[in-house]
């Protein structure tokens, strides 16, 4: 098992590891996530293992259901104790990010997963990280 600063989201049982250096807006983007139905899995710190082929992420227990809401402060929202990694999200500014980028993938603990590089404060951010669920369930088709 590995732990990760990134904050993890749970969109219908599928996870969302959401990586950046701190004040990049992780916890901005899970806000907003969750606030379109997704589940809080782990904010600030994420512990990630191999189970049977397949990556698990949960959060630390002492940080279980608590996120940083800025501005507001730490706030208990519950969360899911744990969701199958299926998604990570590198978080850049918009200029940084290429237009069409080639798929790409990261191994950790020895399973592939695929990467995206987003800006967590455009509006469509959201629909971004849905739709490349939807591209990875079989549910729409990425032209290449």
């Amino acid at each position: 098992m590995i732990q990760l600063h990134a904050t993890a989201i749970a969109i219908e049982g599928q996870g969302v590891l959401i990586r950046g250096p701190s004040d990049s807006g992780k916890s901005d983007l899970a806000l907003r996530l969750i606030d379109d139905g997704a589940q809080l899995v782990a904010d600030d710190r994420v512990n990630v293992a191999c189970v049977e082929n397949y990556l698990s992420i949960s959060a630390p227990d002492n940080l279980k259901g608590l996120i940083e809401v800025r501005g507001v402060g730490v706030v208990n929202i519950g969360a899911v104790d744990k969701a199958a990694l299926k998604l990570i999200i590198d978080l850049k500014p918009g200029a940084d990010i290429d237009r069409l980028p080639e798929p790409r993938e990261e191994i950790l603990e020895g399973v592939a997963v695929q990467v995206l590089e987003l800006n967590p404060f455009e509006a469509s951010a959201v629909a971004k990280i849905k739709m490349a669920l939807r591209i990875q369930e079989g549910k729409v088709t990425l032209v290449e």
